[in-house]
C-alpha cells in the first residue's frame, strides 16, 4: 500500500524547518554553505537571508570587516529584511524554494530536521542548536487513516486534517471529503463564513433548488442545514416560503449571507435581496429602498466597501442585460447607475472583481449566440467603462466561470463556449493586466464544467482556492482545491521590498566603495543581490572586469535609447507637421464651408422672393382670365342687343310698306 509523505502535508513551521533542512541550513560546520551552492547566488544570499530572519530574527550585529566581501553580503541580505515577520519570513524562504525547485517534496528526507541555526557571521557570534532527542533526526509515529493508508508525520499526534493536507502548490487536487455529500448541481451560489463553505440553491437536472449545504474547510466534512421558512420581517412574522433559485448572487456580508436574485419558477418584477443568519439558521427578505433593478439571473455582483455592484444578467423574458446598479448596504438603497463611456455588450454568466477598491472588472459571459472573452474595467469614482488591451496569454471566450481574487491576482476557473469547457486555470494580474496560465486539466472534469463556484481560503496565511459542483455533460457534486504559489506577485513582492532610510544609506556608502553588490534604487528598494563566492583578490578582478562589461553594456543600452529618442522625436516632430498641415487644410475647409453656406443662404433668399413673385404673377392671371371671361360676356350680350335692334327696325320698316299697300292706314303712334 502507497505511504503518504508527511512532507507534502506539513504545518508551519515544521514545513519551514523541512525547506531548510532540504536547502542545507543547519547541522555543523560549513554544511549550509556547501548545500546552498545549488542555487545561484542571488537565491542563496535571499534565503540566507531569509533563514536568519525566521529563526534569530532582525538583525542586530555590527556589519562584518569590509576584507571580507561574502560575510559583508550576507549581513547585508539580513539586515535588508529590516524589521519582516518571522512568519512571513518562513513562508517566503518555502515560496522562493518551490520556484527554485518545485520537486522538493520528493527528494526530501523521510525525517525532517527540527530547526538548526549555525552561521558565522564573525568570530564572536555563533547560534547552534540541537534537536530535542539528541540527534538530527527525530523520532516519527506511523498513524493510520481511515481509508487504511499510513500517514508518516513528525513527532505529531494527530494527522493533519482539512486543508493542511494540501502540499502542492498550481495544482488541482481532489481532498477526501466525509459525510453526505450534497445533490450534482450548477449555477449555485458559494460563500465562506468562519471557514465553512455555504452552498445555497443551484439547478439539477433543469430543477431549482433551495438547500443551503455546509462544507467545514477544517475538517473537510460536508452537513446540511435545515434552514427555517424566511420571514418578512417588515411586513409581518408569518413564514414566507423561500422559492428555490439559480444563478443568482450569494455574499458574505458581515456574519451573514445575501442572495440577490437568480431565476426562479414564478419571477418577481424586481430583484429581491434575502439574508441568511448561520447561527439561527433562518431566513429574512430584505426590504430595499429606491428603484430596484428588473428580476434577473446570471448578473455578477461585487462587494465594494459596504456597496453591492450589480451588472448585467439575463431577465425571465430571456433578454440579455448590461445595466449597472449599486445598493448601499448600510442604507439598502438601490441606485440605477448611468456611466459613461462604452459599456460591455449585453451577457450574462460572466465574471468580476474588484481592484483596490475602485476599478470594477468584467470578463467573459455569453449572449444567445457567442460567448467573449473581452475585458472591460469600470472606474467607480469617475463611473466611467473602458477597454484595455490585456497582454500575456489570453483566455478562450467563455461563460458560465467562475473566479475569486487573491491580492492583486484575479484567478478564473471553468465555463465553456458552448462546445466544450474550458480547461486551463487561468490569473490576471490586475495591476498590469497580464494573463498566465496556472495550470491545466485533462479530460472532461468538474473543473472545465459551467455554472460552478469557486471560493478563497487560507491555511496557515496560505490562500487556498476551493472550487464546487458545475455541468459538462453531467452534474458535478466534487470539491477541488488549489494552492497558489503566486509566481506572478512573489518575485516584485521580493524586489519591491522597501528598506529603512538608514539601510539604503548604507547600501549606497558600500556601492561607492565597490564592497557590496546590493544596488539600491532611488525609493530605497532592493533591485538585486549578487555575489561571487571566491577570496577577495580574484573577486576585486573579476569585479573589475564585470564592472567594465557592466559600464560598456550601458554604454551601448544609451546610445541605442539616445537613437531610438531621436528616432522618436523625428517622428514626432514630422506627425506636428502633418497635424499643423491638416490644421491648416481644415481652417481653409472651414472658411470656404462658411462661404459656400452664405452662398447658400443668398440663393435660399432669392428662389424665396421669386416664389412670392411666382405666386403674385399666378393671381393676377387669375384675375386677367376672370375680367376676360367677363368681356367676352358682355360682348356677347352687345352683339344679342344690336341684333335684337335690327330686327325690330327690320320688321317695322317692312310692316308700313305692306300696309301702305293694303289701304291700311299708318300707326299714329
Amino acid at each position: 500500500m502507497a505511504m503518504a509523505r508527511a512532507s507534502s502535508g506539513l504545518a508551519y513551521p515544521e514545513r519551514f524547518h523541512a525547506a531548510a533542512s532540504y536547502a542545507g541550513f543547519g547541522g555543523s560546520g560549513n554544511s549550509s554553505e556547501v548545500s546552498i551552492s545549488k542555487f545561484s547566488n542571488e537565491t542563496a544570499l535571499l534565503l540566507y537571508g531569509l533563514y536568519q530572519q525566521a529563526t534569530v530574527g532582525p538583525c542586530t550585529i555590527p556589519k562584518p570587516r569590509a576584507w571580507s566581501p561574502v560575510e559583508q553580503n550576507k549581513w547585508t541580505s539580513w539586515h535588508g529584511l529590516g524589521n519582516m515577520s518571522s512568519t512571513e519570513a518562513m513562508r517566503l524562504f518555502v515560496k522562493i524554494l518551490e520556484e527554485e525547485d518545485p520537486a522538493w517534496y520528493s527528494r526530501v528526507p523521510e525525517f525532517v530536521i527540527e530547526p538548526v541555526v549555525d552561521v558565522e557571521m564573525n568570530d564572536n557570534q555563533k547560534v547552534d542548536s540541537v534537536a530535542s532527542n539528541g540527534n538530527y533526526y527525530p523520532e516519527t509515529k506511523t498513524i493510520p487513516v481511515e481509508n487504511g493508508s499510513v500517514l508518516e508525520t513528525q513527532d505529531k499526534d494527530v494527522v493533519l486534517e482539512g486543508l493542511g493536507s494540501v502540499g502542492v502548490y498550481d495544482q488541482w487536487i481532489a481532498p477526501s471529503i466525509s459525510g453526505q455529500r450534497p445533490k450534482p448541481r450548477y449555477e449555485h451560489g458559494a460563500a465562506i463564513i468562519q471557514d465553512k463553505m455555504y452552498i445555497f440553491g443551484g439547478n439539477h437536472n433543469g430543477r431549482y433548488l433551495n438547500d443551503i449545504q455546509v462544507l467545514d474547510l477544517r475538517t473537510l466534512t460536508w452537513s446540511r442545514v435545515e434552514a427555517k421558512a424566511a420571514v418578512d420581517s417588515v411586513e409581518s412574522s408569518s413564514p414566507v416560503p423561500l422559492a428555490p433559485c439559480a444563478g443568482h448572487s450569494l455574499i458574505s456580508w458581515g456574519n451573514k449571507l445575501l442572495s440577490i436574485a437568480g431565476h426562479t419558477k414564478d419571477p418577481s418584477e424586481t430583484v429581491t435581496v434575502k439574508a441568511f443568519d448561520p447561527v439561527a439558521y433562518t431566513w429574512s427578505i430584505l426590504k430595499t429602498y429606491g428603484k430596484a433593478p428588473v428580476s434577473r439571473g446570471g448578473q455578477s455582483v461585487t462587494l465594494v466597501g459596504s456597496n453591492l455592484v450589480m451588472f448585467g444578467g439575463q431577465d425571465a423574458k430571456r433578454t440579455l442585460l448590461n445595466d449597472l446598479h449599486i445598493l448601499d448596504l448600510e442604507t439598502m438603497t438601490w441606485d440605477d447607475i448611468d456611466a459613461v463611456g462604452v459599456p460591455p455588450s449585453p451577457r450574462s454568466d460572466h465574471a468580476a472583481a474588484v481592484h483596490a477598491e475602485r476599478y470594477l472588472l468584467i470578463f467573459g459571459g455569453g449572449s444567445h449566440a457567442t460567448c467573449f472573452n473581452d475585458l472591460h474595467v469600470l472606474d467607480l469614482q469617475s463611473m466611467e467603462w473602458s477597454r484595455p488591451a490585456p497582454q500575456g496569454e489570453i483566455p478562450s471566450p467563455r461563460a458560465g466561470h467562475a473566479g475569486v481574487t487573491v491580492g492583486e491576482n484575479w484567478f478564473i476557473v471553468g465555463g465553456g463556449d458552448n462546445k466544450s469547457g474550458a480547461s486551463e486555470t487561468v490569473v490576471l494580474n490586475m495591476s498590469t493586466l497580464v494573463w498566465s496560465v496556472v495550470t491545466t486539466v485533462q479530460g472532461r472534469v468538474p473543473l472545465a464544467s459551467e455554472g460552478l463556484s469557486l471560493v478563497v481560503s487560507s491555511y496557515n496565511n496560505e490562500d487556498i482556492l476551493v472550487a464546487f459542483g458545475g455541468y459538462n455533460g453531467r452534474y458535478s457534486n466534487e470539491v477541488n482545491v488549489l494552492k497558489p504559489s503566486h509566481k506572478s506577485s512573489l518575485q516584485s513582492d521580493m524586489i519591491d521590498r522597501s528598506v529603512p532610510d538608514s539601510v539604503a544609506a548604507q547600501h549606497n556608502a558600500t556601492n561607492l566603495n565597490g564592497e557590496s553588490e546590493i544596488e539600491v534604487g532611488p525609493e530605497g528598494k532592493i533591485r538585486e543581490i549578487v555575489v561571487d563566492n571566491v577570496d577577495s583578490e580574484p573577486t576585486n578582478i573579476k569585479r573589475e572586469e564585470n564592472g567594465e562589461h557592466i559600464l560598456a553594456t550601458l554604454k551601448a543600452e544609451k546610445e541605442e535609447l539616445e537613437a531610438t529618442l531621436t528616432k522618436e522625436q523625428l517622428q514626432t516632430l514630422q506627425l506636428q507637421q502633418e497635424l499643423a498641415e491638416a490644421i491648416t487644410r481644415n481652417t481653409e475647409l472651414t472658411k470656404e464651408l462658411q462661404s459656400v453656406r452664405g452662398q447658400l443662404a443668398s440663393e435660399q433668399s432669392r428662389c424665396f422672393k421669386l416664389e412670392v413673385d411666382v405666386a403674385e404673377l399666378r393671381q393676377k392671371l387669375q384675375s386677367m382670365e376672370t375680367l376676360q371671361k367677363e368681356l367676352e360676356l358682355l360682348q356677347r350680350q352687345k352683339a344679342a342687343s344690336e341684333q335684337a335692334a335690327l330686327d325690330a327696325k327690320q320688321r317695322q320698316s317692312s310692316g308700313g310698306v305692306w300696309g301702305w299697300l293694303a289701304g291700311s292706314p299708318p300707326n299714329q303712334n
